[in-house]
């Protein structure tokens, strides 16, 4: 095939392409859905690897409603958070894979040298929004892993075979060659980077497509941001409608795990229509509530907002989705009922959907919340299906002005017995300066569903989305900085999930708040309303909140009011979330800095009052 007339490449990528035994490029989604089972009911992704013989690395089963795809290893079904190497010599505060592997050049020749005896599949695609600010990029993958280009294609939108530009330029490519990690890297998740002046290189050497096909795409965005100075937030976010027809934007931010897509998730009710706002895990006492009518949703984004400096806005934060399709994940559903809307969704899609980690056998209906079991007993935690946007319904494909950014954090439970960090309230309130604080420190947060290293209280790292990063903190923490600085009418709130103090909530509270927002026309709440919260690291508590009618219990939006805990317990806890965030904020203090930025930290270091930050911005 002479490929010179549908893409512009490099001289590497002409080569591979050139010598390949053969090539196809996709030419509707159904074909590459074809492809992924070979035309077959059951199809299993091998490779001979030298040592080892036969490998099987992954299974495709064709189901009624789409492909179940399950890895052989359990380490395989979720992302490594230290999976990704930078190979260039830019500037990188990440690790660096000559400092781990040694010389990268042998493996990039050696990369290349095995694309070049497969069938290959080559699809051209746009990372970011394909209408607003896109780049053109393509993957080079083996024929037999088209489960992992389906993904890619449902992620972020591909270009089919008869509609390529002539001419297209790729700025980003990915090599999947997936027999590395056995033959290289002892079995492991590995990305690497390597940043070229007119090129992004990924090379994915795994076939799960978390680090690659999404993170790596979302780090390709982020490189290219850095040098034209603006950012993908690692968000969703929802247009939520009242009954009355009030509107507003919410962008919900946070680390895995912090109910990014649960934010334009339906509420859960119990099946007599009544939500279980929260149980104390001490007395197991439970609190219901009654909400006759929710706000309708229309979902913005779910995971990567584009802030691209062609929606600027003098007063607020303008964005879009980054992405084609979404990587949701269901291991909050183990039974029928939980979520209608995805169920219908899911069991009857408008065309086959990827199901990754979940039971399907050739020929039956894949439910989602039939987990594959990492052993006899334990349900894999990252269960996930990649949704095309445009199946879901109501879904907002402009750019949209965020009233509200809220930050959402998984915490622990905690009592007087046990102090732990999970002192937070229903909804927190928080000033500019400390909405920059915690978008630098991004909790990991308790018992992370979706990533390998789940114990205890780490940081996602800047902005929630630095493990996809390839650059410099300190360079996106000023572009965090200007973000906010430059958006004056966008509000912040804090907004835990999983526990309040003593009392589990999963993610109902976040529902009831973002109920309440709508409601409220935003995050501007009366001066009587709020209250300092004991720990200066949450900013504003609220003294009280009505949602339709019911009175949200004080011991839920001020832990320290709860029985199980007390001012002692809590103020343990506050201490543990302050010295987390200032042994996390250590790093900041370096000379590229924007002097605003050394200010609010050296600030918050010296322990300065509420109404001390919330003076500088």
């Amino acid at each position: 095939m002479n490929t010179s007339e549908y893409f512009n490449l490099n001289d590497d990528m002409k080569d591979i392409l050139l010598h390949a035994p053969s090539i196809i490029i996709p030419e509707s989604r159904e074909h590459i859905l074809r492809l992924a089972t070979n035309d077959q009911p059951h199809f299993s992704v091998v490779y001979n690897i030298e040592g080892k013989g036969m490998v099987e690395e992954v299974t495709v089963a064709k189901c009624k409603n789409g492909l179940a795809v399950n890895y052989k290893e359990p380490h395989m079904r979720r992302r490594d958070p230290e999976c990704m190497y930078i190979a260039d010599n830019l500037e990188t505060d990440k690790a660096k894979y000559k400092d781990k592997f040694g010389d990268f050049d042998e493996v990039r020749k050696e990369t290349f040298k095995w694309l070049k005896q497969q069938d290959l599949i080559v699809m051209p695609f746009i990372s970011g929004d394909q209408n607003h600010g896109g780049y053109e990029s393509i993957l080079i993958a083996p024929k037999n892993a088209a489960f992992f280009v389906g993904g890619l294609a449902d992620l972020q939108g591909f270009i089919p075979k008869n509609e390529i530009r002539k001419g297209f330029s790729p700025k980003a490519v990915i090599y999947l060659a997936p027999t590395f990690r056995h033959t290289h890297f002892n079995g492991e998740q590995v990305v690497v980077h390597n940043r070229l002046p007119e090129l992004h290189e990924v090379f994915s050497f795994n076939l799960y497509p978390g680090p690659s096909a999404k993170k790596g795409i979302y780090g390709v965005l982020l490189s290219i941001g850095e040098k034209e100075n603006w950012l993908t937030a690692h968000a969703s976010s929802v247009k939520v409608v009242t009954p009355s027809n009030k509107s507003i934007i919410i962008m919900h931010e946070g680390a895995s795990g912090g109910g990014k897509s649960e934010m334009i998730e339906e509420m859960h009710r119990e099946p007599n229509g009544q939500i279980l706002l929260a149980e104390d895990k001490t007395s197991n006492k439970k609190l219901f509530m009654k909400l006759r009518d929710t706000c309708e949703l229309y979902p913005v984004t779910d995971d990567m907002a584009l802030c691209h400096p062609s929606y600027q806005n003098d007063n607020k934060l303008v964005i879009s989705d980054a992405e084609a399709g979404w990587f949701l994940r269901f291991n909050h559903i183990t039974e029928y009922g939980t979520s209608p809307m995805h169920e219908k969704l899911t069991t009857h899609p408008p065309e086959p959907l990827i199901f990754l980690n979940m039971q399907g056998v050739s020929g039956s209906r894949i439910l989602i919340w039939d987990h594959t079991l990492d052993d006899v007993d334990t349900p894999c935690p990252n269960p996930r299906v990649i949704m095309p946007r445009h199946f879901i319904k109501n879904i907002i494909a402009e750019p949209v002005n965020v009233d509200v950014r809220s930050f959402g954090v998984r915490m622990p439970l905690c009592s007087r017995e046990n102090p732990t960090y999970g002192i937070a309230g229903m909804l927190h309130i928080l000033p500019p300066a400390l909405a920059w604080l915690w978008r630098l420190v991004s909790p990991r947060g308790h018992a992370n569903p979706s990533i390998l290293d789940t114990e205890g209280m780490s940081s996602e790292g800047v902005g929630s989305y630095w493990p996809f990063a390839t650059g410099k903190m300190v360079t996106q923490a000023n572009l965090l900085l200007d973000q906010i600085v430059n958006t004056p009418e966008t509000k912040y709130t804090l907004m835990p999930n999983q526990h309040i103090g003593s009392y589990e909530v999963g993610f109902t509270a976040e529902w009831i708040n973002r109920e309440c927002l709508a409601r409220k026309g935003g995050a501007h709440f009366d001066n009587e309303q709020l209250t300092k919260a004991r720990c200066t690291t949450l900013g504003y508590a609220l003294s009280n909140l009505h949602v339709e009618g019911f009175d949200i219990p004080k011991e839920l939006l001020q832990t320290n009011h709860q029985s199980s805990i007390g001012n002692e317990a809590y103020d343990k806890g506050a201490q543990i979330l302050v010295n987390f965030f200032k042994k996390e904020l250590q790093q900041f203090l370096v000379d590229d800095l924007k002097p605003l930025g050394r200010r609010i930290i050296n600030a918050y270091m010296n322990d300065a009052s509420l109404e001390e930050l919330e003076a500088i911005i």
